[in-house]
């Protein structure tokens, strides 16, 4: 049975944050197992009973109290109560499970009674503070988390570890698994021979189900003849944009499906291949070296913990997005609440979201599982000169951005051919006359609609700009916002 979370608040000061706080749990497929919200506003027909009424009866029908304290206290009855305050009395009183979130730090814009009451339930709970909508659901996902595992609802199992409906051993694949055998013998000294049965590999790997030998969720995805079958959000969304924004058309576009370890090496390889890669000279051996502009072990870490630590349950899927400046690798379902957003950079504990197919994956030396991947991705960024990858973590979704150097007018350069470098210095011309062109016409446009037109980054831009400036030939009338370009010499 689900429990019952009820929102108390002022409801004018928190009327956005109420809906949103019902919409979020109620649709996410893990807390909506557990939990359903109940929201005055929204939850209450018109009827013949007092507002107070409405509130202490639904109190008394729910089991977890969730108040949000902000700079108001709300309306006052004849004693001088605010409704807030009744129902934290009355939730007290029910013993029911209390959860309280304080928006802001600062107490000096609270209202007097308002401090008063925050002041009234320090003694008794523990309360977190919070600064906007983020930091909201990141307080109440891992406070309903913790409930959870209070409650030891997390008995039940992570998908992974669940069996696949209708699924049989009929559906995986047995050359895929020898392929990993092999592997992960080679890798990691794995103890089952390759002539080992397909059945007793994916016991000794724990992908059956005990009881019914049926495949569970993870074996499907890790070595099912079609994972998609059963799981259709399983795939990897790689598309190749222009500029620095989501503007058709797309460049290429390419939806990889198959097994994880298939999605992962075609979503690697399809990043590579449109990176700009400078290629050496053949002073110490016969084959020129390649050096691309982000190490491919940097990629490669971040796609594969997309689809390592994804949701499985979401009907969203994981998205690779190459744009003029940078990589942008999201996966539905947020960070483990066991790892902190400022830990990741760091050597931690490994916590992962699907731990059966983590130890796959580990096993094939596809990701390392003591918590250093990312601190390798953070070093190996660092050694090219690049800039650290950007974290952004959210409770229904997790991305990396990872800036690309300089420009990228897609060149590839041979150290020992001056013909190579003649042609970059040729289109490094060509852009700034496309530049001068646009500005003639147009001295208000923005770099950024600059870069969107002629396909370079708006960095790329202002670096053609600083140029032409240099040079005499542009110069700024006015402040940066407001201002204007003047073409002072249009033969270029």
């Amino acid at each position: 049975m689900r429990k019952r979370i009820f929102i108390s608040s002022v409801q004018k000061e928190f009327a956005e944050d109420r809906a949103f706080l019902k919409r979020f749990i109620e649709g996410n497929p893990i807390l909506n197992r557990f939990f359903n919200v109940f929201v005055f506003e929204e939850d209450v027909p018109a009827a013949d009973r007092t507002t107070a009424e409405v509130f202490l009866s639904e109190i008394a029908n729910s089991d977890i109290y969730l108040g949000l304290i902000g700079n108001q206290y709300g309306f006052e009855d004849s004693a001088g109560i605010s409704p807030t305050e009744r129902e934290f009395d009355e939730a007290t009183r029910l013993g029911l499970e209390r959860l309280i979130l304080v928006k802001g730090h600062d107490d000096q814009k609270r209202e007097p009674k308002e401090i008063a009451f925050l002041r009234k339930i320090s003694p008794e709970l523990i309360r977190r503070r919070y600064e906007g909508r983020d930091a909201l659901l990141t307080e109440i996902y891992a406070s309903l988390d913790h409930i959870l595992a209070g409650d030891g609802a997390y008995h039940l199992l992570p998908f992974d570890a669940r069996p696949c409906d209708h699924a049989t051993l009929d559906d995986i694949d047995e050359n895929k698994v020898r392929w990993f055998v092999s592997r992960a013998r080679e890798e990691r000294g794995f103890p089952l021979a390759l002539g080992t049965s397909v059945s007793d590999i994916l016991s000794h790997l724990k992908l059956l189900d005990r009881d019914s030998q049926r495949p569970l969720n993870a074996a499907i995805l890790l070595f099912g003849k079609n994972p998609q079958d059963y799981h259709l959000s399983s795939e990897v969304k790689c598309a190749y944009w222009h500029g620095t924004e989501r503007i058709k058309p797309i460049s290429s576009y390419k939806v990889y499906r198959g097994t994880l370890f298939d999605m992962a090496d075609q979503a690697v390889d399809f990043i590579m291949s449109k990176l700009d890669r400078r290629i050496g000279t053949r002073v110490h051996g016969t084959t020129a070296p390649a050096t691309y502009e982000i190490p491919e072990p940097v990629i490669s870490e971040i796609i594969i913990n997309a689809i390592a630590h994804r949701q499985y349950d979401s009907t969203g899927s994981v998205q690779v997005e190459l744009f003029s400046d940078r990589i942008d690798i999201s996966n539905p379902g947020g960070l483990n609440p066991s790892i902190k957003k400022e830990q990741l950079t760091q050597i931690h504990s490994s916590y992962p979201n699907n731990p059966l197919i983590a130890e796959a994956l580990y096993l094939a030396r596809y990701i390392e599982r003591m918590g250093t991947g990312l601190t390798d991705v953070v070093r190996q960024c660092q050694e090219v000169g690049l800039e650290i990858p950007e974290f952004i973590i959210r409770p229904q979704e997790c991305r990396v951005l990872i800036r690309r150097p300089g420009e990228h007018p897609r060149t590839i350069i041979d150290e020992s051919s001056q013909k190579s470098s003649q042609k970059s210095s040729q289109k490094s011309s060509q852009r700034r006359r496309q530049i001068i062109s646009m500005l003639s016409n147009e001295p208000y446009m923005s770099a950024e609609n600059i870069g969107l037109a002629i396909g370079i980054s708006r960095r790329a831009v202002m670096k053609h700009i600083k140029i032409l400036q240099n040079e005499g030939i542009l110069r700024r009338i006015g402040p940066d916002k407001g201002g204007y370009w003047e073409v002072m010499n249009k033969n270029l």
